[in-house]
């Protein structure tokens, strides 16, 4: 054991991110971590001195060059407002994310505040519905090895690499199965996919069909919870710079 850094049940005394090179044993296999600790983010109503402002700011560019991001909650707290703001942060950055009830030794009754959290992440953090959330006690080091093994397993699917023909196929299950909507009487038409989805009158496309896609492709090409993100194209029209053609 190293001392690194000073902590305590106080908010607000972790004040720089600390990163830490180590080795964690996954059976017979060592695996490489580099692990940042950051300082917590407050409500911005409550940041208010230079020092705190720069801490928050230093937390977010280790966000944004992390592959798995740890929401760490108080479970003696519940999930706040605050936490679902930080996750969609994290879920814009396109990270990977785990949620971790941290001091889960202290929880007498701990069903009852698992299934609420559960349920409030996946009502209000809808953009990845089961997201992962585990328990674990930083103070006896229960359920860190369960952390460890979920956060690689996430790394793996957000770093999962599909190919074009195998994406095509689920792209033409997806539209067979729930064609696109025909807003006044015309029907959109969706062609190929390459994580770019090229088609006509994209722009008109409910969002309601957009996230059946993003969810579909989740489920079906197993990439768990982690963010997905899809951008849709229209082709370029050759006469829309309204220059005349001469005819």
């Amino acid at each position: 054991d190293e001392e690194r850094m000073i902590t305590g049940p106080e908010a607000g005394i972790t004040r720089d991110s600390i990163s830490i090179d180590w080795s964690w044993a996954d059976g017979d296999r060592i695996r490489n971590v580099r692990l940042i600790d950051t300082a917590g983010l407050r409500r911005r109503a409550k940041v208010d001195d230079k020092l705190e402002k720069l801490s928050a700011q230093d937390t977010k560019n280790a966000i944004d060059f992390a592959e798995v991001v740890v929401v760490l909650l108080d479970a003696t707290r519940g999930l706040e407002a605050q936490d679902l703001r930080i996750a969609d942060q994290i879920y814009e950055e396109g990270r990977a994310m785990i949620f971790a009830l941290n001091k889960w030794d202290t929880v007498e009754d701990g069903a009852p505040l698992y299934q609420g959290i559960r349920a409030a992440l996946d009502d209000g953090f809808a953009q990845v519905r089961g997201v992962p959330l585990l328990t674990l006690s930083a103070a006896t080091g229960k359920g860190l090895d369960l952390l460890m093994k979920v956060a690689f397993e996430t790394r793996a699917a957000w770093s999962r690499r599909v190919s074009t023909g195998k994406l095509n196929r689920w792209f033409e299950r997806a539209l067979e199965a729930n064609p696109p909507p025909a807003p006044g009487g015309r029907r959109i038409k969706l062609r190929y996919a390459s994580f770019v989805i090229f088609g006509t009158r994209v722009d008109e496309l409910p969002e309601s069909y957009r996230r059946y896609l993003v969810n579909g492709l989740r489920r079906e090409l197993d990439f768990g919870a982690v963010p997905i993100r899809l951008t849709f194209r229209a082709p370029k029209n050759p006469f829309s710079d309204g220059k005349s053609t001469g005819r």
